[in-house]
């Protein structure tokens, strides 16, 4: 094999831009990928004529103008919003928590009434600086919304009871005084209308692509095959966990084709009730407004991250940051490697913060 610039590991998001970002500059990138696809976790299969987010329900939003202006490019987006609905027992509300959800809860109809019942609910609180997570939140949001659509899910995400729980975890909980179910706030928001491949595809065009293939073998017999690397995966196992193994929480999908046009009603239903195994269900042909005669949903279950898996949540907390410090420390050793993505920077990332991530390191090495 000839010798490129950058041998780029994963054909995510953050290696798709940065290759096609080096590849407009001139340079030569190889991409190869452990899986059988392009894409990473935005890859989709079609199913029933209906393209299935294949690793969870990914909609497109920012504020970032460059970032909007550079994903146009390459695809149009649709006018989806996302307008989730929690269900909690029998009983149906809004997502982000608004007005709908306040007048569900509590039987009023104005800002007023809702923030004085707010009060009303975090006065009888006696919680100074709050000492786990189940403090946090109620003193966020109060006992009604915390018990309701936080504690079931926060304990069935994290698989750890609320209480045992970092109180940094949930910094914050947006309570929105409008009757807008938008859960995003951002100006730009939609699905690709040509659907996440082809945004992958164009992406990664004048670069060459091996899948179905391991970093770790491949620059075993190919160790001088780019001046610079790339990493996106895990940065604890570019460096054979030598430090210790940063922990994640992963996600096992249950797709399902139902002989039936709509299903829910709606793309992404939120399940808060703890004894519910899993968070939510999606609903795919909604992010395009299909109208096939058949649908897909698909259950999510959260759990523990195992070798083999796939890794989608970094457990941030205070231990697994300061072990991600001493990776990053560990990582200035090796100029010669540039590490992006969740999994390369251990954080969770939206798409657009990805994307902005890439077009930044792409930008450095000008």
């Amino acid at each position: 094999m000839g010798k490129y610039d950058y041998l780029i590991v994963g054909a995510g998001l953050f290696g798709s831009v940065f290759a096609r970002e080096m590849t407009d500059k001139g340079r030569r990138c190889l991409v190869i990928d452990r899986r059988p696809h392009i894409g990473g976790n935005i890859h989709c299969q079609e199913m029933e004529g209906i393209q299935v987010h294949q690793y969870g329900a990914h909609i497109f939003h920012t504020s970032d103008e460059e970032v909007w202006a550079y994903v146009n490019r390459f695809v149009r987006f649709n006018h989806f919003v996302n307008s989730p609905i929690a269900i909690y027992k029998d009983e149906l509300y809004n997502l982000p928590f608004n007005m709908n959800t306040f007048s569900k809860l509590w039987g009023i109809r104005t800002p007023a009434e809702a923030q004085a019942k707010l009060q009303e609910q975090m006065a009888g609180l006696d919680i100074g600086e709050p000492q786990n997570l189940e403090e946090q939140a109620l003193k966020l949001v109060g006992p009604d919304i915390y018990e309701r659509l936080v504690k079931g899910y926060t304990e069935k995400q994290w698989g750890r009871d609320c209480r045992e729980l970092p109180a940094f975890i949930i910094r914050r909980l947006p309570l929105r005084f409008t009757y807008d179910n938008n859960y995003f706030s951002d100006p730009h928001q939609g699905i690709p209308v040509e659907g996440y491949n082809t945004l992958a595809q164009k992406l990664l065009e004048g670069s060459e692509v091996l899948l179905n293939t391991d970093y770790f073998d491949f620059v075993k017999e190919h160790p001088k095959i780019a001046d610079k690397t790339v990493f996106t995966g895990s940065i604890d196992e570019f460096f054979d966990f030598r430090l210790g193994n940063l922990e994640y929480r992963t996600v096992v999908f249950e797709t399902e084709t139902l002989d039936c046009p709509n299903w829910q009603g709606n793309a992404v239903v939120n399940y808060t009730e703890r004894q519910v195994p899993y968070t939510r269900i999606i609903e795919h042909k909604h992010f395009v407004f299909g109208r096939q005669p058949k649908t897909v949903i698909s259950r999510e279950y959260p759990t523990e991250w195992r070798p083999g898996m796939e890794p989608y949540y970094p457990v941030n907390n205070e231990s697994n940051q300061a072990l991600f410090q001493k990776y990053q420390e560990l990582a200035k050793t090796r100029p010669d490697v540039i590490f992006g993505g969740r999994l390369g920077q251990y954080r969770y990332y939206d798409m657009d913060k990805v994307i902005r991530a890439a077009l930044d390191a792409a930008a450095q090495e000008s």
